[in-house]
């Protein structure tokens, strides 16, 4: 039974949380949203009974901000297969400007921190462009300055698989390039010369280490948990966290209940997740008119099946950021629609409940505020400096 006591400061927590998002600009790092885009019929402006992100949930979640992530599935690495996924990024990053201009009323798209605030002032939502995964690149470098002309802002370097820019934090494989590969050290270096923020989120440990010790910039983690709390290669680790301080950068937490909360065995979600890949196969030789429906099964499984981790759990990861390097280092990177999601924060629509638990345990609306956007502009600001001053 909850006492009258608890339903006040329950309240009470829910308008402060209301308010901190009416003043405060509240970014997330990282949605897949845009693989919904393939989809003529998918309109950002309409709000969805699936997926996660739309802009009427981001406005009812309080959310003014959204980098939509250009995800590319690692594939063979020859020019034929560098040239067809280059020219998907490119129809993907099309397709995000085609939906933002259909809803112009109510977001445009970003490409500055100081668009952000102008637009949060003007009641619209800042659409910003990520690239996850540095695979389209090929081995043309001229591709990163075409990426950043059409409004990408950051890049991933890599995903679940090595490239030829870096190894990964997840290839079954192991190391290639023993971290940065040579055409690597040349990415971060033209990265920092556009003003271009550089990903370490999916990279191996030694990569990522090669990457501070290349940028003349700030970097960012846009999607990453802390290891210590939930040991998966994807997170970071307490000595990669002193590194990413000493840096100047920003783990932005990930959401995705993997990587907050070291799962319980759950055979039962394992034998149907098994039947789906003997089903399809590997996602990344799915035809695209069937990676939807891969998506859609996925995620009903999830739904069904997953026990997911909490609200709690990812304000434990925050909480663990701040004592080991700092409230100035710690955002949000949900991994929406690419698996992001806990109990408590399903959608877009359920943000603020982040923000009423950071309340609960005595977070200051100014810690808060540089958690939800304040860290990550300031990154972002630093990396576009450091362009400027020809760093």
């Amino acid at each position: 039974m909850l006492l009258p006591g608890c339903r006040d400061n329950e309240k009470e927590s829910t308008k402060l949380a209301e308010k901190i998002h009416q003043k405060t600009l509240t970014v997330d790092t990282h949605c897949d949203t845009p693989m919904d885009m393939a989809r003529s019929d998918f309109d950002l402006g309409e709000r969805h009974t699936e997926g996660c992100v739309d802009f009427p949930r981001m406005k009812e979640g309080g959310l003014d901000a959204e980098f939509f992530a250009v995800f590319t599935s690692q594939g063979p690495r020859n020019d034929s297969a560098y040239n067809e996924v280059y020219g998907d990024a490119i129809k993907t990053i099309e397709a995000i400007h085609k939906n933002v201009e259909k809803n112009s009323a109510m977001a445009e798209i970003a490409c500055s921190p100081e668009d952000a605030y102008r637009l949060k002032k003007a009641g619209k939502i800042a659409a910003f462009i990520g690239i996850e995964n540095g695979y389209p690149i090929g081995k043309d470098i001229r591709r990163i300055k075409e990426l950043y002309d059409r409004g990408a802002r950051y890049i991933t370097l890599a995903h679940t698989r090595n490239n030829d820019i870096c190894d990964s934090s997840t290839d079954s494989k192991g190391p290639e390039h023993n971290g940065l590969s040579s055409f690597g050290r040349d990415v971060v270096k033209e990265m920092n010369s556009l003003g271009m923020m550089v990903d370490v989120s999916h990279i191996s440990d030694k990569a990522f280490f090669d990457v501070l010790e290349i940028s003349k910039a700030p970097v960012i983690a846009s999607h990453s948990s802390c290891r210590a709390l939930c040991e998966s290669p994807r997170n970071l680790s307490d000595n990669m966290l002193l590194a990413l301080k000493e840096n100047g950068g920003v783990i932005q937490i990930c959401i995705l209940s993997e990587y907050i909360k070291t799962p319980d065995p759950n055979p039962e979600l394992d034998a149907k997740l098994k039947d789906l890949r003997e089903r399809y196969g590997d996602y990344d030789t799915i035809p695209e008119d069937k990676k939807k429906q891969v998506r859609d099964e996925y995620r009903a499984l999830q739904d069904k099946y997953e026990k997911l981790a909490t609200v709690k759990d990812v304000v434990d990861h925050i909480d663990h950021v701040v004592q080991v390097i700092g409230v100035d280092y710690a955002g949000i990177g949900t991994d929406f629609d690419g698996g992001g999601g806990v109990d408590g924060c399903r959608t877009v629509a359920e943000m603020k409940n982040i923000t009423i638990e950071l309340l609960k345990r005595g977070y200051s609306k100014a810690d808060i505020a540089k958690i939800w956007g304040g860290n990550i502009m300031r990154v972002f600001k630093e990396v576009e400096q450091k362009k400027d001053a020809g760093i």
